[in-house]
């Protein structure tokens, strides 16, 4: 092209001036030769700068063992809730303690007017100190004929008419006995004492309430709160995956086997302390379709009451898999792809089987192995085969330092 060209330039010159052209300055004609010159080599250097291969972030993949978290609805109760009613009717007279209070098992609660049941007490005594007396009479009689029957003094007849009255007069003293026991009872009901240890709801009823054991409104509800049920719900198809993921032959093998699981509580805040999964419900649920399970957590300071709510996080643990991270693949077609670099930095795109995410990373068993060298970012305007120059990855690659984040996990 640089020949072409000077050849153009001086075949111009000397058409149009022969004259001048024989006399052109040698300086002139140095410098327009020079220009082309570089121009020249200026047009075969572009090509070879575009041609470069990009730098891109490389890294190796290795396997591993990874724990991944599912996350579900989950709702508290205490271990026992029991709702507070009265076994006797009669006007509330007293209430001994507050809403919200925390009781221990026995404290007096509410306090019912007892002089009724007083007077019941008092009449059944009566009558149990008349029924002792008549027994006592009936004996006089059995004793006072026994001998003159033997002596043939009155007849036999007499003497077990007296034994009769005598058994009738012992059956009256206990049927009063047991008046006076259900007196008692009566008169201990009119005190409403905690059944458990726990905490107290709203006091339904106030003071001078007429209240009986009919009454379709519980006085309060008490709750023991020590520890906690919370229960979980798993759908068909999550409990034959959970089924499939957990060591043991029968369910109760694989709970002993589960992992102890966190409560995440409405804050987003995590409870700090673990719980155990420790029952699964004999049925589905035919409405919802799905299976009730229980984990029991420790609430030794009270923290968690009943009708909270929170979210039961299961862990799941992943041997012998690869990270990958989320930003180092494209999906195409509903696959997902990595570039692997491999001889002379040359790059492939290859499938690969996800087994599950955790945080910016997928858990990938199939497509890669253990060593192999990925593209982590800059692979939206890859080639297959293309050619590339691998650099360090940022440390701060999930890849690299194996770290997940705690956030939810599908698996």
């Amino acid at each position: 092209m640089l020949a072409v060209l000077t050849s153009f330039l001086v075949h111009t010159h000397f058409a149009q001036s022969p004259r001048l052209g024989r006399f052109l300055p040698m300086k002139l004609f140095s410098l327009l030769a020079g220009s082309v010159l570089l121009a020249g080599c200026a047009e075969q250097q572009a090509p070879q700068q575009a041609l470069a291969p990009p730098a891109l972030p490389v890294e190796a993949v290795h396997t591993g063992t990874e724990t991944t978290y599912q996350d579900y609805p989950a709702s508290i109760e205490g271990v026992v809730n029991v709702e507070i009613r009265p076994q006797v009717a009669g006007m509330l007279e007293r209430i001994l303690v507050d809403e919200g209070a925390a009781v221990r098992k026995g404290q007096p609660l509410f306090k019912i007017n007892d002089a009724p049941f007083r007077e019941q007490l008092n009449n059944a005594l009566a009558a149990q100190q008349a029924a002792a007396g008549s027994v006592v009479s009936a004996q006089v009689e059995v004793d006072r004929f026994a001998p003159l029957v033997q002596n043939k003094v009155v007849s036999e007849v007499q003497l077990q008419t007296a034994q009769a009255a005598l058994t009738v007069a012992k059956a009256n003293l206990q049927r009063a006995k047991a008046a006076v026991s259900s007196a008692r009872i009566n008169m201990g009901y009119t005190t409403i004492s905690a059944p458990v240890s726990g905490y107290l709801g709203r006091l339904q009823t106030k003071q001078g309430s007429l209240v009986g054991p009919t009454d379709a409104q519980a006085l309060t509800q008490l709750s023991d709160v020590h520890e906690v049920h919370t229960y979980f719900s798993l759908g068909e198809d999550d409990f034959i995956t959970f089924r499939k993921q957990y060591a043991g032959q029968t369910l109760q093998d694989k709970l002993t086997h589960l992992p102890p699981v966190a409560l995440v509580l409405a804050d987003q805040s995590t409870y700090p302390t673990k719980g155990k999964v420790d029952m699964v419900d004999g049925q589905f649920d035919k409405t919802t379709g799905a299976v009730t399970l229980r984990a029991t957590f420790p609430n030794a300071n009270g923290l968690l009451r009943s009708g909270n709510t929170g979210t039961i996080r299961l862990a799941l643990a992943h041997p012998d898999v690869l990270l990958v991270p989320t930003a180092a693949t494209v999906e195409l077609q509903d696959r997902v792809f990595v570039y692997a670099v491999g001889d002379s930095n040359r790059v492939s795109r290859q499938a690969i089987t996800i087994q599950g995410k955790s945080g910016a990373n997928y858990l990938v068993t199939e497509g890669v192995k253990d060593g192999d060298r990925i593209v982590l970012q800059g692979i939206d305007h890859l080639q297959e085969g293309q050619i590339i120059q691998p650099t360090q990855a940022p440390k701060a690659s999930a890849a690299a330092t194996g770290k997940v984040s705690a956030a939810q996990s599908v698996l």
